[in-house]
């Protein structure tokens, strides 16, 4: 699972909207752009964006392995045919392509999740988009972020003591039902007692918000989202 880690790399000394303004531009670049030069240019880049935030790469691709698996079978369907030859492997490389130029999305934001504490992606999204709709955004990705680790962990707690009570001899369909039925009772048990900790505490739509400033470290950034944004258009 990928979460913030303290650190003091360049990621961490950025502000979090000049990230997200780089996000942006990264993933609307990669979506437009589907030349194979254009991609070894942007795989170029994600290993900058990686090593600016220290971002151990095995570690974060068996994180994503299950979205990995799914980015890798969409080619593999695409190359299949209902009669002969039966595979086309030309089929697959347009498929192939975007799944790439997903994982090389799904990276970036490795780095920034890494690199951002969840209350500081709370201000910056609350401080760019106005009114109630920004301060409820901000406060459903905070949540994301805080709980999505907290739920996975559960997930793990309920695999290891069915192991542990040999039930990884059932079959795996009736494995994958507990573990569901289970899970999903534990997430609806820790939104009651969220609900319940928010109302104890007077949640309030307009909390005290870390301090926010740009500094010239996110000039380059912030042009450089630009000119992803104005590569992507042209």
């Amino acid at each position: 699972m990928v979460v913030y880690e303290p650190d003091e790399t360049l990621a961490h000394c950025l502000d979090p909207r000049s990230k997200l303004a780089f996000q942006f531009g990264f993933a609307f670049t990669a979506l437009a752009h589907t030349t194979p030069s254009a991609l070894v240019a942007l795989t170029a880049l994600t290993a900058v964006v990686l090593v600016s935030a220290r971002v151990a790469l095995g570690r974060t691709l068996y994180a994503y392995r299950i979205p990995i698996v799914v980015l890798a079978v969409g080619p593999l369907l695409a190359a299949l045919t209902l009669g002969a030859p039966w595979v086309e492997p030309a089929a697959a490389v347009d498929p192939a392509f975007a799944s790439y130029r997903v994982l090389l999305i799904l990276l970036v934001s490795a780095a920034y999740v890494r690199s951002t504490p969840v209350r500081d992606s709370r201000a910056a999204i609350q401080r760019t988009v106005p009114g109630r709709a920004g301060r409820l955004l901000a406060t459903g990705v905070a949540l994301v972020f805080r709980f999505l680790p907290v739920i996975t962990a559960d997930l793990r707690t309920i695999r290891e003591a069915m192991a542990a009570r040999l039930g990884d001899e059932r079959s795996a369909l009736e494995r994958a039902g507990t573990i569901g039925l289970l899970g999903l009772s534990r997430a609806f048990e820790r939104a009651d007692r969220l609900s319940l900790a928010l109302q104890a505490r007077c949640f309030s739509w307009n909390p005290t918000l870390p301090h926010l400033a740009f500094t010239r470290l996110d000039a380059p950034v912030l042009a450089l989202a630009v000119v992803l944004v104005a590569s992507a258009a042209v």
